[in-house]
This record gives structure tokens, C-alpha cells and sequence, in this order.
């Protein structure tokens, strides 16, 4: 999977809340509307009844009469932008559609759903003097928006204890609904909370279950927790069940919290892109400084390629043209190439990672050998008979009260049988790819194949084997390996290839955050998921806005992917959780692991405005009128059409490099003001990397300086490879890095779709001593190298049939 050969558009705006279909039938009179959501672009002007008149107005051309036209509205878009979410045929959307003062139409596709460590981790510790924490005083004076499953107002954290008066330029408003009283549920720290229901009220079959809340309040407690993780005030002596224990909060503590509640709990947890839309319409209005949204398409994006232009919910390019940043998942899809999501390059896209913490339990086998293993386990002691079940399909031997092992990869039908056959647990014993715990009720306990095989060599040395297994325990620090968690999303951009994602990782596995606390519920989780990580981020970008209110969302974000760590808090390396476990990359993790403390101080900021989008659409196929509409902007398209490898992101990105490349570059100095600025170049292996200047010398006529990179390869390859090195600006104090990832044009034409199973066919000089060797062993190819185990024979096959031809 990954670059078609042939394609004539080099980017594809697709996000959590901006990958959508738009596909139109046949004319029929007796065709069931649906919600469709027409974007209309920027705001011709500011009032918005004048803007709710204009939609009715051009409603009536496709209605036989304004009253029809009215009725069909579901949400008016007046805010942040211009356009609305309406009830249509496919015949009326295609006629709005065809108009040229509309810019995109959408059917309303479903959205998915996407602590007392983690913070302590990345050195944002509430016990130094100084600091971002401090400095910022927490994020006291700014709102963080959270547009998910709402929020449970009695949970841990969100009490208003020692908060100052609600932020001045706030606007928004907290609504009632059922078990919601905004006198009592919204205070200082919740200061705003909406709901919206179209998802719902439109045709879909799906209705929302009768214990959920029409209201603020959230049943599914996914956007409790996300809040918990990003503005979570302090709770000392929390755990999960004993698990995890210390002091809970939120990146950054006194921030104040907007809940717009868009995923109900139903016959498929999700929301609809016309609700997340208009909540970012109202979270823009009302004044909002970050946007952290966990939502997004329901499955890997890798196996969807669209059209430039084609019709995208654009929602948050809006949000970040006002100064908002918007912080998004990068997806659960990994470990594969090409499953992350949220390609769009003005989206802060997170991955994510684990942290020196992990839960485990004692496995002691009845000859009396004791084996640590990963659970997260929190019941008494259990002892039984143990079994090893090689096939869970076709094996009926009795589980019953028994603890069995398997090899097989894939818990979570395991577990589901274990529950079903009344089993007392499971031993699953898995490869290097996937090292975080097992999620389960009964001791779900999770090992490698090595363990595996010892406990397999016990079971068959006794007539009756047994096993006990502890009560879990918590283990913090090192030799506990930080990794980049299987689930989360890889490069390279499926929907752009020339932007770097993910953006950053930051701690999103095994997270203890506030739950709801109804029934069941005891008021505290533990989780994990790119959701996790986003919000973890968006409260750290919410401290570095609070200490620099004039930076934009792209300084913001360039000032995190620079000072990124490359290797844990501590020096050791990241490894990636992927098939063979590996060193990790700019694929992997972006920029690096968010380092909160070095992200104030960046130096200097590859920066972006308006003009830079508007090239940026020019270079990505758009037309004038169409950026006209999405800008509100008059802007003309040069000839010849902008660079799109010019785009100042903070990554330089080249998908098909052959021969030589040249691309530029600008940063602005946001340090001291007489500052000079050297490069530090590491090239992959058979790259060459030349700088013009070499050096870069700052004063107060010179806040901004460009420059130019040149890149030239001798590569020849029949197959894709990756290659990654880093590019670096120092002062001597200050490190402004960022990733350098190249995929050399290859002579024969692949589809790299077919590689997206795959995350490790990748090639990094920038670790030294990182490479692989395709070895020929009983007719099938595998890799030798760090961390190195057997490929799927297929890849293998793959693989065997190109490496005679490689050159490397």
C-alpha cells in the first residue's frame, strides 16, 4: 500500500472527522432523505442571521418551497465558517453539489471512538519551583475543548477547588439535559458543556440506549477520561483497584474544561460528522484555546484513496485559522505502515507510546518455578490446573476451572472462549510486537514465546500440572523499555506523503484516569489507545500557549516535533511494538516523544499562515474559486504551481526521491534575539544532505531566515525502502531537530498497500548499528538485525522474489 504510480494528486485532506465518502444515486422521487453536510468555506461576513438566511436562500433552490427548505436543516454553521448539515436526497446534494459557491458536500458518515505516571514521566512534575507547570500557572486562564462522549461532573478532577474567576473571554454557556443541572454540575472548572443528537435523530436504525443521558452527562465514559488526562485536577491517593497508585492529574491541572458531547452510547458507539462539526462551530464561538478530539473513521484509512478536492469535513482548519490548535488520535490501526490517520497537515496528530510502568503478577508453576508476567490483574490469588490449547477453534477438551496456555496472538477471542467454557484464565504467550497488558477480569496473563515455551515444557513433564497466580503488583522505572504501542497508527501518510505523520507520541498505554463512578463503576480507569495520548498532548500544548499567546497552532506544534526526546526520559532507546521489533522512526513516532520542559524554549519555530495553506491547496490541486471559498481570501495560484515539498513543516518528507531534490525552508527566531544557528546533519546510508547557509545569524532586523536542503541519493531499488535521518539547528544551547524520512523512487511499480501488514521494511543510519539482512533459511527469507524474528510467509515470498535485485 501507499503511493499509486500515477496519481495526479499529490494530497488527500483526510482526518478523524475528515475522511468522508460522497457517493450520489439515480434521481428518484421516492429516495429516503439523509443528512448530508455542505461546507460552504469561510465566512463572507460576521453576522451570522444574515449567514442563516444565506443557507435557507440557497436551501430553496433544490426545495419547491422555503418552509421545506427550513425543515431540512439539522445544524447551521455560522461561526467559525460558513455551511450546514441538511436532510437530502442525493439528487439535492448533487445539485448543491454543482454549484460554484460550494465548496464541498458529505454524507454523514459515523465517527469512532479513538495520570499517575505519566506526567511524573515526561518531567512535568508539580514539585519543581520552575518550569512550564508553574510558569504557566497550570493553564489556569485558558479553556480546553473536549469533543467526545461528554463527561461525568461528580468523577475525580474536575472540582473548581482553588480555581480563580471563569476566564474573561470565555463565551460559552453550559446546556441542560437529563441529570445535567448546569447550577450544579458546571463550576469553575467545567465552565461550558453541550450535546447534539442528530446522529440520531436521523434514519440510521441505530437509537441510543435507554440508560444513556440526553444531556451533558456521559455514559460512555471515554470523554470523562480524555478529560481527566488532559485538565484533570489533583486527586492524591487514587489507584485502580490498587493498581497504579499515587497522585492523579490532568498535563495541565487548572485548565478549564468545554465538554461537547457528540458519541452516545448505542447499537454502535460513535457520532456523526455533522455533530462533530457543529460542535466545533460552537466551540469556536465560544472561545475555546485548544481542541483535543479522539474521534475518527471506523477502520485503518490505508485502503482509501480519494481525489484532491473531493468533499472533507474542513472544520478544523477553520478552528486552527482562528488561533486554535487542534489535537487529534492518530489512530488504533497500527502496527502496519500507512494506518495512520489524520493526515492533514494543520492537525497536531498523536501517537502513542508506553511508559516506564508496567502491572504484572507471579506465575508459579507446580514444580515450584516462579515466573513474572505481565496482567493487569486485580483479584485474589488463583490457583488451578493448567492446559495448553492449541487450537481454540477445534480443541473441546474441558476448561472448566482451568488455566490454559496458547501461542496464538489474537486474545481477545481467547479470552471471550475463557468466559464462555467457564476457564479460570488464560497464559497467552505472543511475539515481540505487542508487549503491553491484557485487559480481563479473570488472571488474563500476557508472556513471550520463550516464557511460553517453559511453561509448555512443564505441562508436558507432569500427569497434573497446576499453576498459582498472584494478585497483580505495580513495577515503576527502569529496566521497563518506553516503546511505541502496537495500536498506534504509522507512517507513512496514507492521505499525504510529503507531511510527516504521526506528528509526536506521548504516553497512551495502561493510563489511570477519572471514570464515571455509577454502579459498576468504582471512579477510576485504566486505558489505552491514541485517544489517551492526544489529550495528554493537548493540555501540554494548552501550558505552552498559556506562555506564548502570540504563537500560532503550527509554532505551537513545531515547537513540540522539534524538542521531541528521540530516546526515552532517561537515554535508553524507543523501540517500536511491530513485526520484528525494532529501533523506532520518524514512522513510528513523528518528531519523537513530547518533551514538555524543552518545548518552551524551542529557539526557533518552522512557522505557517495563511498564504502557506493557500500554496499548500495550490501545490495539492485546488483551484482559485475553491480556495477562495475555503479561505475567504481572493488568492490567484502561481505559475509555476508552489513546491509541495516547500510546505514549512517541521519535517522534510520525500516519497519518491530520485537523484537530487532540492527543498526550502524558513524558521523564526523565538529566542534571544542575537542568536547564531549552525546545521548538524545526520544522512541516511547513501544519502547526501548539503545546507545553504550552513549557518544562520539572528538580530533584530532578522527575525526569519530561510534556507534551502539538498538532498541526493544513489539508491536503486526494485522494492520501496525507508530511509531516515535527522537535520538539526544549534546554538550551542538549544537543538531544533527535525526528521528527515526519504523513500527512494524505485524501477519497478509497486503498490506499497501490499507492505501495510508490515512496519519494519524500513532502513535507519540514524541508529547506528541498525540494519537487515534477507537470509535464505529452508525456503523462506527472514530478517537478521536488532530485534529480528521470522516474517509472514507471504511477506517472506515478497520479499525473496526482490532481494536479488536490490541494490543497495
Amino acid at each position: 500500500m501507499g503511493f499509486v504510480k500515477g496519481s495526479s494528486k499529490a494530497f488527500l485532506i483526510i482526518g478523524f472527522l475528515f475522511l468522508l465518502d460522497c457517493v450520489f444515486a439515480q434521481e428518484c422521487t421516492t429516495e429516503e432523505p439523509k443528512v448530508y453536510v455542505v461546507h460552504l468555506g469561510a465566512k463572507q461576513h460576521d453576522d451570522p442571521e444574515l449567514i442563516l438566511a444565506s443557507h435557507h436562500k440557497m436551501l430553496e433552490s433544490v426545495f419547491n418551497s422555503s418552509e421545506a427548505a427550513k425543515e431540512s436543516i439539522v445544524y447551521n454553521y455560522r461561526h467559525g465558517f460558513s455551511g450546514f448539515a441538511a436532510r437530502l436526497t442525493s439528487s439535492q446534494a448533487k445539485k448543491l453539489k454543482d454549484r460554484p459557491d460550494v465548496f464541498s458536500v458529505a454524507s454523514n458518515r459515523k465517527l469512532t471512538l479513538q495520570t499517575t505516571r505519566t506526567f511524573d514521566y515526561l518531567g512535568l512534575s508539580p514539585n519543581q519551583p520552575s518550569g512550564i507547570l508553574h510558569d504557566s500557572n497550570m493553564g489556569s486562564e485558558l479553556v480546553i475543548g473536549i469533543i467526545d462522549s461528554g463527561i461525568w461532573p461528580e468523577s475525580a478532577g474536575f472540582s473548581d477547588e482553588g480555581l480563580g474567576p471563569i476566564p474573561k473571554h470565555w463565551k460559552g454557556k453550559c446546556v441542560a439535559g437529563r441529570e445535567f443541572d448546569p447550577a450544579k454540575h458546571c463550576n469553575k472548572k467545567i465552565v461550558g458543556a453541550r450535546y447534539y443528537t442528530n446522529r440520531f435523530t436521523e434514519k440510521t436504525g441505530k437509537n441510543i440506549s435507554p440508560d444513556e443521558y440526553l444531556s451533558p452527562r456521559g455514559l460512555v465514559s471515554h470523554g470523562t477520561e480524555c478529560a481527566s488526562i488532559a485538565a484533570g485536577a489533583f486527586v492524591p491517593d487514587v489507584s485502580y483497584n490498587g493498581l497504579a497508585p499515587g497522585l492523579m492529574r490532568g498535563a495541565a491541572p487548572k485548565a478549564r474544561i468545554a465538554v461537547y458531547k457528540v458519541v452516545f452510547d448505542s447499537e454502535e458507539v460513535g457520532s456523526g460528522v455533522s455533530d462533530c462539526t457543529m460542535a466545533i462551530d460552537d466551540a469556536i464561538n465560544d472561545g475555546v484555546d485548544v481542541l483535543s478530539i479522539s474521534l475518527g473513521p471506523n477502520g485503518p484509512p490505508y485502503h482509501t484513496y480519494t481525489t484532491v478536492g473531493e468533499d472533507s469535513e474542513l472544520g478544523s482548519f477553520h478552528a486552527v485559522m482562528k488561533g486554535i490548535p487542534v489535537v487529534m488520535a492518530g489512530s488504533n490501526s497500527g502496527p502496519g505502515a500507512y494506518t495512520v490517520s489524520n493526515g492533514a497537515p494543520w492537525m497536531f496528530t498523536v501517537g502513542a507510546s508506553t511508559i516506564d510502568r508496567s502491572f504484572y503478577v507471579d506465575v508459579t508453576l507446580g514444580n515450584n518455578l516462579t515466573i513474572p508476567c505481565q496482567a493487569l490483574y486485580t483479584g485474589d490469588e488463583v490457583s488451578a490446573k493448567l492446559i495448553y490449547v492449541e487450537d481454540w477453534q477445534t480443541d473441546t477438551s474441558d476448561r472448566k476451572g482451568k488455566i490454559s496456555l496458547t501461542f496464538l496472538k489474537d486474545d481477545s477471542d481467547i479470552l471471550f472462549a475463557v468466559n464462555t467454557l467457564g476457564g479460570a484464565g488464560a497464559i497467552i504467550a505472543r511475539g515481540s510486537d505487542y508487549s503491553t497488558e491484557i485487559f480481563f477480569e479473570k488472571p488474563g496473563i500476557a508472556t513471550n514465546y520463550e516464557v511460553g515455551s517453559k511453561i509448555l515444557q512443564y505441562i508436558r513433564s507432569t500427569s497434573s500440572p497446576t499453576v498459582r497466580i498472584s494478585r497483580g503488583k505495580t513495577f515503576v522505572g527502569r529496566p521497563k523499555q518506553t516503546t511505541v504501542a502496537a495500536f498506534s497508527g504509522r507512517g507513512p501518510n496514507p492521505s499525504a506523503p510529503a507531511i510527516l505523520k504521526p506528528d509526536i507520541v506521548a504516553p497512551g498505554a495502561l493510563i489511570l484516569s477519572a471514570d464515571i463512578t455509577d454502579g459498576y463503576f468504582t471512579g477510576f480507569a485504566i486505558s489505552q489507545g491514541t485517544s489517551f495520548s492526544a489529550p495528554a498532548v493537548a493540555g501540554i500544548v494548552l501550558l505552552l500557549k498559556s506562555l506564548h499567546p502570540d504563537w500560532s497552532p503550527a509554532a505551537l506544534k513545531s515547537a513540540i516535533m522539534t524538542t521531541a526526546w528521540k530516546t526515552d526520559p532517561f537515554g535508553d532507546p524507543i523501540y517500536s511494538e511491530s513485526m520484528p521489533r525494532k529501533l523506532a522512526d520518524p514512522f513510528d513516532y513523528g518528531g519523537g516523544l513530547v518533551n514538555p520542559q524543552r518545548a518552551r524554549d524551542p529557539g526557533l519555530v518552522y512557522d505557517l499562515n495563511l498564504d502557506d495553506y493557500i500554496h499548500f491547496f495550490c501545490a495539492s490541486g485546488y483551484n482559485d474559486t475553491s480556495i477562495a471559498l475555503l479561505t475567504g481570501k481572493d488568492a490567484k495560484c502561481p505559475s509555476p504551481l508552489p513546491y509541495i515539498l516547500d510546505f514549512n513543516y517541521p519535517a522534510i518528507t520525500i516519497p519518491e526521491l530520485k537523484d537530487e531534490v532540492t527543498v526550502s525552508r524558513t524558521v523564526t527566531n523565538v529566542g534571544p534575539v542575537d542568536s547564531v544557528y549552525r546545521a548538524v546533519i545526520e544522512p541516511p546510508r547513501g544519502v547526501k544532505i548539503a545546507v545553504e547557509p550552513e549557518t544562520l545569524v539572528f538580530n533584530s532586523s532578522s527575525k526569519i531566515l530561510g534556507f534551502k536542503v539538498r538532498v541526493t541519493t544513489s539508491h536503486k531499488s526494485n522494492m520501496p525502502v525507508y530511509l531516515f535521518g535527522s537535520f538539526t539547528w544549534t546554538d550551542g544551547t538549544r537543538n531544533v531537530t527535525i526528521p528527515l524520512g526519504f523513500v527512494p523512487k524505485t524501477d519497478t511499480e509497486w503498490d506499497l498497500r501490499e507492505f501495510s501488514s508490515v512496519a519494519a521494511w524500513k532502513e535507519s543510519s540514524s541508529v547506528a548499528g541498525l540494519g537487515w539482512t534477507i537470509t535464505e533459511r529452508n525456503g523462506l527469507s527472514t530478517f537478521s538485525g536488532t530485534e529480528a524474528s521470522v516474517f509472514s510467509p507471504l511477506m517472506a515470498t515478497n520479499l525473496r522474489n526482490a532481494s536479488s535485485s536490490s541494490q543497495m
